[in-house]
């Protein structure tokens, strides 16, 4: 799968599926496409990336409490 990097615009291929949809796993392994050569793995933080289209990770990806609401009532 590939996703953006959201500061540089660079496309990454993520090594690990699984890595990306645990909301418990803060970095993954990704290698930069930069034209025909394929990057070294390197670790980056799963907040740095966004789809292709530019649209953000679901929230269940990044935080395991995303239903929960600590908002007293």
């Amino acid at each position: 799968m590939f996703l953006k990097n959201r500061e540089s615009g660079d496309l990454v291929q993520l090594i690990d599926m699984k890595e990306v949809m645990d909301p418990y796993v803060e970095k993954v392994s990704v290698r930069f496409q930069a034209g025909e050569e394929v990057g070294d793995p390197v670790t980056v933080v799963k907040t740095a990336l966004v789809f292709p289209s530019g649209e953000p990770l679901p929230a269940c990806w990044l935080d395991a409490h995303y239903r929960i609401s600590f908002d007293p009532v």
